[in-house]
């Protein structure tokens, strides 16, 4: 089956002229170009457009989702790793949404409101436990009041980066670059001095950067961070983090 342009734009929720654009950029071709250049879209497109979609709410530019596709050849994987996105999205609206009928709920009825209760969801806080149990409590009030006093445009830089770190990894992985390599390696050394702008300039040690390349792959959520840019690609970071650790720290 195929789909006019208008109504995949329709039932994508964006305009016609957005998709023209995709097609334009080379991001996703229609399948078909019917008379007066009518634009026509099978599944397959639809699929491929369903992960632009994802991408793009995850925060990447176009530029960057062209890359992500290019080093994604396992639709199926692909499309794991991206529920597994969404699962953890649910997840935290969730706690939101729970938090935010607290707040109605207690209010109405003239109950006292805790902070717990009010914020759950809302920041990096529920890994306050976690943080604690791995590096200790000093290293989480730390990061803690370095993140909060950061400005809304210091914590889009710094989120910016790790994509940019994270893109140029995928891209490595899919050319078939070795972990050991000169160029893997050379965003080893970017994504180091990444972690230690967020540790306030504390270089860590090889087991503290080795441990956290082990953590990517084996937390389901740092994968994900990972592999929604090319399957695989969190362990080919694992490698590269454990090769740079054994030289250089």
């Amino acid at each position: 089956m195929e789909w006019p342009i208008q109504e995949v734009a329709r039932s994508a929720g964006i305009t016609s002229r957005a998709l023209r654009h995709y097609d334009d950029i080379g991001l996703l071709k229609p399948t078909r170009v019917g008379h007066g250049g009518q634009r026509h879209y099978d599944g397959e497109a639809l699929v491929r457009l369903q992960r632009i979609l994802l991408l793009r709410e995850l925060g990447l530019s176009l530029t960057a989702i062209a890359d992500v596709l290019a080093g994604q050849r396992d639709t199926e994987g692909a499309l794991r790793t991206h529920l597994r996105l969404l699962e953890q999205e649910r997840e935290r609206l969730d706690r939101q949404i729970r938090s935010v009928r607290t707040t109605l709920t207690k209010t109405q009825g003239g109950e006292s409101l805790m902070p717990d209760e009010v914020l759950d969801g809302f920041d990096h806080t529920q890994y306050k436990d976690e943080v604690t149990e791995r590096w200790g409590k000093e290293a989480y009030e730390q990061g803690d009041r370095w993140w909060r006093g950061l400005s809304d445009e210091e914590k889009g830089d710094f989120k910016q980066r790790q994509l940019d770190i994270a893109r140029d990894y995928a891209r490595a992985h899919a050319e078939g670059l070795a972990p050991d390599g000169e160029e893997a390696q050379a965003i080893t050394r970017r994504h180091y001095d990444w972690v230690a702008g967020g540790w306030q300039g504390r270089w860590p040690t090889a087991e503290q950067f080795t441990g956290l390349g082990r953590m990517y792959v084996a937390d389901p959520r740092f994968t994900a961070n990972y592999d929604v840019h090319g399957e695989g690609t969190a362990q080919f970071v694992c490698e590269a983090m454990e090769v740079f650790a054994e030289r250089n720290l």
